[in-house]
């Protein structure tokens, strides 16, 4: 019975939303039609701008994974990790989810084809996709739209909040489903 009320919500909400802001934007005689036109090419102009990093950041993983560099570093990693409680095998995730959303979305689906999607290893790396960032895409889109070039102290942050979940996932994990 819910889940049939929460799949007619679902199928309505958006149609819905879609008509609340044509309505308001009617309601407070916006120009709607030129105020999507000038949005969508303030867009374009963002796009363009960010595109630079964005084709960087890609390129640069790409040669990172291609290269082998990546199970050097994981291999030179596991034993600090080990002591973490992060189980090397998803090393790999905790080095390429702060660059890239879809490395490591590959990363977690060939963890699970390989250890299951019910083994402690599985179940670390769900957790930890669903817990960090894709910190340098998100400074690129976010900082490159406005033209922030001094990201001051954003990145350490991230990378500090990125890191404490990569543990926090790990003990989480451990702690709900053992090892």
């Amino acid at each position: 019975m819910k889940s049939s009320i929460f799949a007619a919500i679902s199928m309505y909400i958006l149609p819905v939303v879609i008509l609340v802001i044509l309505g308001a934007g009617l309601i407070r005689k916006v120009k709607i039609f030129e105020a999507f036109t000038e949005g969508a090419a303030e867009g374009i102009t963002t796009m363009a701008r960010i595109m630079p990093s964005l084709v960087g950041i890609l390129t640069a993983i790409g040669v990172f994974r291609a290269s082998g560099a990546l199970d050097v570093v994981v291999g030179l990693l596991a034993p600090a990790a080990s002591l973490l409680g992060i189980p090397s095998e998803a090393l790999p995730l905790v080095l390429m989810r702060p660059v890239s959303g879809s490395a490591s979305l590959a990363i977690v689906s060939d963890i699970i084809s390989k250890y299951g999607p019910d083994s402690y290893v599985g179940r670390v790396a769900c957790t930890m996709l669903g817990s960090t960032e894709t910190i340098f895409y998100t400074l690129a889109v976010y900082y490159g739209s406005v033209g922030v070039r001094n990201i001051r102290y954003t990145l350490a942050a991230a990378l500090i909040a990125d890191g404490v979940s990569a543990v926090a996932s790990a003990f989480i994990c451990a702690l709900v489903f053992g090892r």
